[in-house]
């Protein structure tokens, strides 16, 4: 794993160094590997992390502390790098809707207050603190977010607030192409990583490390460039439908 890790570091050579690098959700298990990742990057990499109980802390239940947090980074700014880790499938009295018979509205809400509007306001809040060079900011989205893709049905609120995610994601691409013409902002899909949201649905050993979903999110976050932007990729670098 340690090998692993060493040669995403390497592959980060699209970017300047020093690097600067934000991880929102960094207590999360992709967030934690991410962090991990980049600190032990052999090249400088100034890491920031942001998560409920950080200082400043980023909580999308409360509004403001979005805006507050963007406004105590800038100082830390411009980000060649910032990474959006949050997400929920599940909590101990929400499980993914299996039919239609399952939906309430607290789910749906709870849902997509983290999936979708949290991460909608990370975007207006932190894009302008994307470096004008080379400034990559990446939202973790999932497959099952694809309405083309959707074969099986079921997890409704989960795939509505992953595919309304990467609605937003594709409408502030077009807008950064033109107000922040070097921008990158991607949708990215990690597979099913061994965390506390896969848990319960992972099928045994079907779930890889978050250190290897992260070695190999890194590699394809690397290789995108503004004729990428607005775009949703796997961690293998398959693009998918929307």
């Amino acid at each position: 794993m340690a090998a692993r890790l060493e040669m995403s570091m390497e592959s980060l050579n699209s970017f300047p160094k020093p690097m600067r690098a934000l991880v929102i959700g960094s207590s999360g298990g992709i967030g934690a590997a991410f962090v991990r990742a980049l600190r032990a990057s052999p090249v400088e990499i100034q890491v920031e992390e942001l998560h409920r109980h950080s200082l400043p802390s980023i909580d999308f239940s409360d509004e403001s502390s979005i805006q507050n947090a963007a406004q105590n980074m800038a100082a830390s700014g411009p980000f060649h790098l910032i990474i959006n880790a949050t997400g929920i499938l599940h909590k101990s009295e929400l499980m993914p809707e299996k039919k239609l018979s399952d939906l309430q509205y607290a789910q749906l809400k709870s849902v997509f207050e983290i999936n979708t509007f949290g991460p909608a306001l990370v975007m207006r809040h932190f894009a302008p603190l994307l470096d004008s060079q080379r400034g990559v900011m990446v939202m973790l989205s999932a497959k099952v977010g694809s309405i083309e893709d959707n074969r099986l049905g079921g997890w409704y609120s989960y795939r509505a607030s992953k595919a309304a995610l990467n609605m937003l994601v594709k409408t502030a691409a077009i807008e950064l192409k033109r107000s922040q013409k070097n921008a990158v902002l991607l949708a990215l899909h990690p597979g099913t990583v061994q965390t506390d949201l896969s848990q319960p649905f992972r099928g045994g050993s079907a779930a890889r490390h978050a250190d290897e979903a992260v070695a190999d999110m890194l590699h394809v976050i690397n290789l995108k460039m503004p004729e990428h932007s607005g775009n949703f990729y796997t961690y293998d670098d398959q693009q998918l439908p929307w």
